[in-house]
């Protein structure tokens, strides 16, 4: 299945990284290439013929986080940060892929692993909105409340604000410095 951002309530979206450049018209292809064969469809090795377009990116800010607004949210509360890191890497017993000062989390983050979202018996598809909700109900996250999703780089912390997005949660932001950011700085706290 192909998830498009032009189609209401049925599992579409925009990426949090092309949306945060103001780009609306984003598909994903929901299970990835393993579904895609498994489903017998067809691949090539030739590119497509894909005419040339004029794009100009506009940032908006709206859904992104600074290390200086998660500095701000330790003593305010006011989002909750979701980390999508495994469980390990999270509580700091597992070393980080890049170097690092410490090991652990942001304080007051909880674990959620992206991973979490994804269907392994049905090819890494996402799974459906009641079973999203139940994910985020059992990592303790409050859905009512606002979200910042943070992971290792950024990039995985992304599909924590798609799962929001796929339940109707359109507010989550990310915190595209995450861990990697976070961790390098001897001004930033660590919880283990």
């Amino acid at each position: 299945m192909i998830l498009r951002s032009d189609l209401p309530n049925t599992g579409f979206f925009n990426s949090p990284t092309f949306h945060a450049f103001g780009h609306a018209d984003v598909a994903v292809l929901d299970g990835g290439m393993e579904k895609w064969l498994a489903e017998g469809r067809l691949v090539t090795d030739r590119p497509p013929s894909i005419p040339q377009v004029s794009y100009a990116a506009r940032f908006s800010g709206e859904t992104v986080r600074s290390l200086e607004d998660l500095m701000f949210n330790l003593d305010s509360g006011a989002e909750q940060v979701i980390d999508a890191r495994s469980p390990r890497r999270f509580a700091g017993t597992d070393p980080e892929p890049r170097p690092a000062l410490q090991a652990g989390h942001i304080p007051g983050s909880l674990n959620l692993p992206f991973s979490a979202f994804m269907d392994p018996e049905r090819h890494g598809t996402w799974r459906d909105a009641d079973a999203i909700r139940a994910v985020f109900a059992e990592a303790g996250v409050d859905l009512a409340r606002p979200i910042v999703s943070s992971c290792g780089s950024g990039v995985t912390a992304c599909a924590i604000a798609f799962a929001a997005h796929l339940i109707g949660k359109d507010d989550a932001a990310v915190y595209d410095g995450s861990w990697a950011e976070w961790d390098n700085r001897r001004d930033t706290p660590v919880e283990r």
